[in-house]
């Protein structure tokens, strides 16, 4: 008699021990650990894949063994897969899967499946352009209404006369009548007409965003076998880094350590190999439903790049090679820059794979940095690669005092808590910025230290997270920066707006700069209109600074450089400027605690 249940139950089974072996192999090294992982790799794609979870967990494995391959074959075995891996997918949709549990965001972006998201303007057309003929509205998740109905006179003649006075306006058939679509075969046509009209009117760029992201537009794209993918958006490497010992694990970092040897070597890129690399950092980050302001309108002018090596120890053997590890940072363009703040964002490459992303904000000698490792390579040499960045950052910044906020450690933040990321941070040196934090972390490494089973628990860490922590490079000013934040100086101007000029921000605007201009004893008239929005931004700062008009003729000569430097094309002279003025971070630091 046959059992057909039980046999699927037995290859469950199997499949299960298969991928659990595989998983594990991810950090076995040594002799023949390559052989072993080849063999099981192609058994394995051999397999029949009954549901999403278990070709979930093989897609994962596959993505870091190719970024942390024990040997070459690992690496062409791994690419084989991945280049195919979305028929696997196909398999599953055509046997009647749910492919909904390909949408959370710890797993988006596998070829073969589908993505919707709403964009930011500069995404969407990038996507249109990158994508073509794949990209389409998600109709049945959108209702545009009056936001469509103020907007779409501008490229919908005649759309007055239906939107503001009927209650069943057709905004689609508007749409799609206006792009010309013709048949459902086209459905690609509306968004490509939409974002193009945008893009062709003329105004500034950020008042283009504005207007396109007023209307909320649910925009929806199959991967297919694209290189947008997660599965795919690796890039050959000449010299692979193999590794056939264990991984550097983050008790084995050393923070002061890392930062205390010479800087790594930053090579600017050309403006082409620019553009690739913001190319690759949308990419990446649109799989991933993730956008930050500089992964978005990075400046390709301005990317830089260090390969970084590992400290040369004797009881480290062969660790003290490259390891594959490439990072790239840049800074925002100078019509996008933020108004007091310097801006550097990056992207860290194993082996040619992405692994994380940073995003450092910084003024003076200190600096605020965001740090994530993907989902899939958290198990991959992050406090080692996190040190790397941090060295690469500091030597582009200047800078000697390092904030986290509390978000990376777990405030608003459940999947920190559970990873206890403050004893990440903690463990590397960091402290809190807030004594009463500080005796907190204190009592809890005494209950750790008293228990080796003892677990900080949910309740404290959030406790723990609630305020940023820092840590200060030898000679920095310590607890200079720990009230420090720029949000204090933007409320207070804007207390002061409502204040003394009935909330009128032009009125505001063109006072205070008169005013600077006064004290300075300049005139802006013939400046160009990016360096004129700086001045008027520090003139709405620094009219709150006393005694400004008692500063020294060089510091206020100095000071009209570091304005100036603001609109210049590296922001780094910008930044660095600002260090090298002693009475205007006094007045940064008064202005912001």
């Amino acid at each position: 008699m046959r059992y057909p249940l039980l046999g699927i139950s037995m290859a469950a089974n199997a499949l299960d021990r298969q991928l659990t072996e595989l998983e594990a192999s991810r950090y076995r090294f040594g002799r023949n650990q390559a052989a072993r992982v080849v063999k099981l790799l192609n058994r394995l794609n051999a397999a029949r894949f009954p549901d999403p979870a278990s070709l979930i967990r093989f897609h994962e494995a596959l993505l870091f063994l190719r970024a942390f391959p024990q040997g070459p074959a690992v690496v062409r075995v791994t690419e084989r897969i991945l280049n195919s891996f979305h028929k696997k997918v196909e398999a599953l949709r055509k046997a009647g899967n749910d492919m909904d549990d390909f949408e959370p965001i710890e797993v988006s972006g596998i070829a073969g499946t589908q993505m919707e998201d709403t964009l930011s303007f500069d995404v969407a057309n990038w996507l249109i352009k990158r994508m073509p003929n794949r990209v389409e509205i998600a109709w049945e998740n959108y209702d545009p209404g009056r936001e469509l109905g103020t907007t779409g006179p501008r490229f919908m003649t005649l759309l007055e006369d239906d939107a503001h006075v009927e209650a069943d306006t057709p905004w689609r058939r508007w749409l799609e009548t206006a792009a010309g679509k013709k048949g459902s075969d086209r459905a690609w046509l509306v968004p490509t007409w939409l974002v193009q009209r945008f893009a062709d009117l003329p105004l500034p760029p950020n008042q283009k965003a504005e207007l396109y992201e007023s209307l909320r537009v649910p925009l929806r794209w199959n991967l297919g076998n694209s290189a947008v993918t997660r599965t795919r958006n690796w890039k050959p490497v000449r010299n692979v880094f193999y590794h056939s010992e264990p991984l550097i694990t983050r008790s084995e970092v050393s923070l002061a350590g890392e930062l205390a040897r010479r800087p790594p070597q930053l090579t600017r890129l050309s403006r082409q190999q620019g553009e690739q690399v913001m190319d690759m950092i949308r990419e990446v980050m649109l799989v991933r439903y993730r956008e930050l302001y500089g992964t978005t309108l990075g400046d390709p002018a301005s990317v830089v790049r260090a390969e970084v090596h590992a400290e040369v120890r004797a009881d480290l053997g062969s660790r003290e090679a490259g390891r594959g590890v490439s990072i790239h940072l840049w800074n925002l363009p100078p019509d996008r820059r933020l108004p007091l703040r310097a801006y550097v964002a990056g992207l860290t490459l194993k082996n040619g794979v992405p692994v994380n992303y940073v995003e450092a904000i910084g003024l003076c000698e200190w600096m605020e940095v965001g740090f994530n490792t993907f989902y899939t390579f958290r198990g991959g040499e992050a406090g080692w690669i996190y040190a790397q960045v941090l060295r690469c950052l500091c030597h582009l910044m200047g800078t000697t005092c390092v904030s986290v906020y509390p978000y990376q450690l777990g405030h608003d933040n459940e999947e920190a808590i559970e990873s206890g990321a403050f004893w990440f941070y903690r463990k590397l040196g960091f402290r809190p910025g807030r004594a009463d934090l500080q005796r907190l972390a204190e009592r809890e490494e005494g209950r750790i230290a008293a228990d080796s089973k003892y677990r900080t628990p949910p309740r404290t860490l959030k406790r723990l997270a609630s305020g940023h922590v820092f840590y200060e490079l030898p000679g920095s000013e310590v607890g200079a920066w720990d009230r420090f934040s720029t949000r204090n100086i933007g409320l207070r101007v804007n207390r002061r707006m409502a204040r003394d000029f009935g909330g009128d921000a032009v009125l505001m605007r063109e006072r205070s700069r008169r005013a600077l201009e006064r004290v300075l004893g300049i005139s802006t008239s013939s400046w160009t209109p990016l360096e004129k929005a700086a001045f008027e931004n520090f003139a709405l700062v620094l009219a709150d600074v006393p005694r400004l008009r008692a500063w020294t003729q060089e510091e206020k000569e100095d000071l009209v450089r570091i304005i100036r430097a603001k609109a210049k094309p590296d922001e780094m002279l910008y930044l660095h400027l600002t260090q090298r003025h002693g009475r205007l971070r006094r007045a940064f630091l008064t202005l912001g605690s």
